[in-house]
C-alpha cells in the first residue's frame, strides 16, 4: 500500500462506455502511455502526474462513496504497480474495471479485475501493439473495445476477430472515431455484415460535450 503511481486525476463522473455506460463511477486516471492513438482523447494524461500512494488512492476512491470504479489513462498497465492498486480496490470491496490498450498482459492481475481492453485499428496508428496472446485471453466478464475510423478499419476489425480471436469469449464493443465516422454508419454496418458485439456511443460526450476532463 506504500508503493506510488502517478495520478492525472481521480473523480465522479457517469460511466460513458462499456456494458457499465450510465453508471455512477469513480474514475482513477493513471498517467503517462507508451501508445500514440491518433485520435487520442486523453492526451493530457501523458503528462508526468501527481505521484500518490495506493493508500492515498484507494481512500480517495473510497470517500467518493460510488462502488463502481474504473483504472484508466493513458495506459495504467505501463506503471508497474498498477496490478497492486487494483487488488487493493478489489479488498476495498469495489466492483473494478480496467481499461487498458490491449498492448500489455493481463493473465497476471486480480481475477475480480473486469478488463475492458482495446483492439487497435490500423487507423489508430498503433495496430503493431495489439498483443493477441493477451486479447485471446479475455474472459466472459472481460470486454474488446473495437474504434473504428472507417469501412477499412471495420473490414479489418472482422478479420482479426475471425483469423486471429476466433475463440475470443470476451463481449465485442464497436464504437466510431469522433467526428470522422457517423456511429449511424456503423450501426448500418453491424447490421449489414451481421457482426459480432453491440454498438457504443461515449455517453460522457454526449452529456458533457464542451467539457474534456473529469467526465
Amino acid at each position: 500500500m506504500t508503493q506510488t503511481l502517478a495520478v492525472t486525476e481521480i473523480y465522479a463522473s457517469i460511466q460513458g462506455e462499456s456494458s457499465h455506460a450510465g453508471r455512477p463511477c469513480t474514475f482513477v486516471r493513471l498517467a503517462g502511455c507508451p501508445l500514440r492513438c491518433r485520435w487520442c482523447d486523453t492526451e493530457y494524461s501523458f503528462a508526468r502526474g501527481e505521484k500518490r500512494t495506493i493508500a492515498e488512492i484507494v481512500a480517495a476512491v473510497q470517500a467518493l462513496g460510488i462502488q463502481l470504479c474504473e483504472v484508466t489513462g493513458g495506459e495504467p498497465l505501463a506503471q508497474a504497480a498498477c496490478a497492486a492498486l487494483l487488488q487493493a480496490l478489489c479488498d476495498a470491496g469495489l466492483e473494478v474495471l480496467l481499461e487498458t490498450s490491449g498492448a500489455f498482459a493481463v493473465d497476471q492481475l486480480d481475477p475480480r479485475v473486469h478488463v475492458i481492453a482495446d483492439l487497435k485499428c490500423p487507423g489508430s496508428g498503433e495496430a503493431a501493439r495489439n498483443l493477441w496472446p493477451a486479447l485471446a485471453q479475455l474472459r466472459p466478464c472481460d470486454e474488446l473495445k473495437i474504434v473504428v475510423a472507417d469501412r477499412a478499419d471495420f473490414d479489418w476489425a472482422q478479420a482479426m476477430l475471425r483469423d486471429k480471436l476466433p475463440d475470443l469469449r470476451a463481449q465485442v464493443l464497436w464504437s466510431a472515431v469522433a467526428s470522422e465516422l457517423p456511429p449511424a454508419q456503423l450501426a448500418a454496418w453491424l447490421l449489414q455484415e451481421r457482426a459480432p458485439g453491440r454498438l457504443q456511443l461515449q455517453l460522457h460526450k454526449i452529456l458533457w460535450p464542451d467539457v474534456e476532463r473529469g467526465v
